[in-house]
């Protein structure tokens, strides 16, 4: 059924032609330091999200271009690439994500390109989104707008300060 294909049997291989040894090549110098280049790095794997657990309160601004899951107690506003609001956990102030999954409490303006509150869910402010999706069972008080780009805040949807 399957046979050895006679280019690869070195049994028969044209005994006319020697084989050369094959020396590994050394990578060859980099003109400008002078050194051999480096190996091509693998690719990076995508970090972790950042858990804040049950037992931490953070009074102030979080802001990353990664993902955050926070389970525990977040007073100030909230800016990440995947915001999950755990079950256990309460934030106070606003968040900016592109994508935010809400579990548990938020007090504040929600904004993002996908906005999605889960059964568990008990959410106070306002929600800014390009997609939203709210579960059957979540509690939620406030208004709902859907823009384009609801990530850039403008002059129009912020509240007006007394002054």
């Amino acid at each position: 059924m399957f046979s050895k294909s006679k280019i690869s049997d070195p049994s028969k291989a044209d005994k006319a032609a020697p084989a050369k040894p094959t020396a590994p090549k050394a990578p060859a110098p980099n003109p400008v330091s002078g050194s051999a280049a480096p190996a091509p790095a693998a690719p990076k794997a995508k970090p972790a999200a950042s858990v804040l657990s049950t037992d931490l309160t953070i009074t102030g601004n979080l802001k990353t271009t990664g993902d955050i899951q926070i389970e525990g107690t977040v007073e100030g506003d909230i800016r990440a690439h995947l915001l999950t609001v755990g079950d256990t956990a309460t934030v106070k102030g606003e968040i900016v994500a592109d994508d935010v999954v809400v579990n548990g409490r938020v007090i504040g303006r929600v904004r993002g390109l996908k906005v999605r509150l889960t059964s568990s869910a008990k959410v106070e402010g306002d929600i800014i989104h390009k997609t939203i999706a709210i579960e059957s069972g979540a509690h939620f008080e406030g208004s709902v707008q859907r823009q384009e780009d609801p990530l850039n805040a403008n002059a129009n949807s912020k509240a007006p300060t007394a002054g």
